[in-house]
């Protein structure tokens, strides 16, 4: 039997997830601050870095109205009872979450934040056991063949699975 949600513990949320070494790297840098040696390409670096923040808030707001329109929760701690699989869903089975990681990428990059970047891999895989797997798992008991069709077609992150000749 499928569990009613995916999450059900309040802090089990992306602002969580990544919240905590966010502020965390933002004390480091207050603390011991570092510096990336962009050095003639710093320009491109805030540029590159101000891309992916748009990128990353498009992709959230692209999700979040693809879910709107189909009548289905942003909170993961509340039941869904559609699979979306339209919209940015056919890129990306995270639209949400890789958002928020370009935006975290990007705001590094622009405000030359290194210890953004070091605590991207522990936030990576926070997400991943905290958020995805369990997500998975619910989509997968909650709809079947349908989920693995959709995981077989989409990639987690982003892009389509190839097709056979």
């Amino acid at each position: 039997m499928a569990s009613e949600v995916a999450h059900k513990a309040w802090w089990q949320i992306f602002e969580v997830v990544f919240g905590i070494p966010f502020l965390v790297a933002i004390a480091l840098q207050v603390a011991m601050p570092l510096s990336i040696p962009f050095g003639a390409l710093a320009p491109i670096a805030v540029a590159g870095g101000g891309v992916l923040v748009i990128a990353g808030v498009a992709l959230v707001i692209l999700a979040r109205r693809q879910l709107a329109r189909h009548g289905q929760p942003i909170d993961p701690g509340r039941p869904t009872d559609q699979l979306v699989t339209t919209g940015v869903f056919s890129i990306s089975r995270n639209p949400l979450y890789l958002g928020g990681i370009c935006a975290w990428v990007g705001i590094a990059l622009a405000l030359d934040l290194p210890w953004m970047l070091l605590l991207l891999l522990p936030a990576l895989v926070g997400c991943h056991a905290i958020l995805v797997a369990p997500e998975e798992r619910y989509l997968a008991a909650k709809f079947g063949e349908a989920y693995r069709a959709y995981t077989a077609a989409v990639h987690r992150w982003l892009g389509r699975a190839r097709r056979a000749p």
